[in-house]
């Protein structure tokens, strides 16, 4: 360790720090105005794939552009948005799936109130904390809007209580305690449209029965082991796509579980006994499950269309192989 000397540079330090490095600058407005908007800090990581590896001083790697590393940078942004929309899509048809079988099976609209569903090391109180807490706070809030509409001088006592009213039914988190007593907490259904990714995914990994979890996966078309490993992979994707960081070569922090022969469609080249960690892999698993939720939703097209839009991206930094999309799995019959 040592203590850090970095001083802090402006946007025309930057420049000339990156010239010094051997960076070629076509155009010094536009590069100026692009460190203005994103930060060096974050167009640094894309710069890697450009810089000499190991260099102590940053050195790039001869004829590197700043206009390659924008175009990078753009890319990865894209890649961001189509992922981010396919997660969305898994995390809304799990909740469905969720939903649909734990409340007919146990015959209740709030089944999660059940503590012998969940195993032990479940978090259970915290997930009924999460709830009650939603409700109070959406509660208090509207309390403040009728307020505020007691208030308003040009509205008559009739537009006042009509007003409280659409208030009052204008998310659910709020409408339940308002007209409901008993259970205090909102059903099954509405619980679960309340959760994050992360703790739907935790709230799967905590069900006590494999019989349940199977039944889940089976309808998503995995294994109870498949789907819990890739809804801890997803929750982790999808912090980083939130955070706007930096996603097409990056190496996942955890190892997600990869199908065995025959147990679903799956690239052949993912089958091999190899660390299969880079953003290959997120995108694999997303469209297996596009296949299942919305087949003829175009995403894979969409992706396609990406990486033909930047056909100087490095695909095996991707951890795709060459000739990858050769494989039968990307041309799934889906009619």
């Amino acid at each position: 360790m040592r203590a850090f000397d970095k001083p802090a540079i402006n946007v025309d330090q930057q420049l000339q720090t990156l010239e010094e490095r051997g960076l070629e600058i076509q155009n010094k407005e536009k590069a100026k105005l692009f460190l203005q908007a994103v930060g060096f800090f974050r167009l640094s990581a894309y710069m890697r794939p450009y810089q000499i590896p190991n260099n102590p001083d940053h050195l790039f790697k001869p004829n590197s552009t700043f206009r390659q590393i924008t175009r990078t940078y753009e890319f990865d942004r894209k890649l961001r948005l189509l992922v981010m929309a396919a997660i969305e899509r898994v995390e809304v048809s799990v909740r469905a799936v969720v939903g649909n079988y734990m409340g007919p099976k146990y015959d209740s609209s709030h089944w999660y109130l059940d503590r012998t569903l969940f195993k032990k090391y479940y978090a259970y109180y915290r997930l009924l904390q999460t709830i009650d807490h939603k409700q109070s706070k959406a509660v208090t809030d509207y309390e403040k809007e009728c307020r505020r509409i007691d208030k308003a001088r040009d509205k008559t006592p009739e537009q006042k209580l009509l007003l409280k009213a659409n208030r009052a039914r204008e998310n659910y988190a709020r409408h339940y305690p308002l007209t409901y007593f008993e259970p205090d907490l909102m059903p099954g259904w509405a619980m679960l449209e309340e959760l994050t990714l992360g703790d739907l995914s935790h709230l799967y990994a905590g069900l006590a029965k494999d019989g349940d979890k199977k039944e889940i996966a089976k309808a998503l078309g995995l294994s109870m082991p498949l789907l819990e490993s890739w809804l801890k992979t997803l929750t982790s994707v999808r912090n980083i796509c939130a955070h706007h960081s930096r996603l097409w070569n990056r190496e996942l922090g955890m190892k997600p579980e990869l199908p065995k022969r025959s147990e679903v469609k799956w690239p052949t080249y993912f089958r091999q006994p190899k660390e299969h960690m880079r953003t290959a892999v997120v995108v694999s698993i997303l469209q297996h499950f596009m296949t299942h939720i919305s087949p003829h939703d175009g995403w894979l097209e969409q992706l396609f269309e990406l990486l033909e839009q930047f056909p100087e991206i490095d695909q095996q930094m991707m951890g795709f192989p060459e000739n990858w999309k050769n494989d039968p799995f990307w041309g799934m019959d889906t009619e």
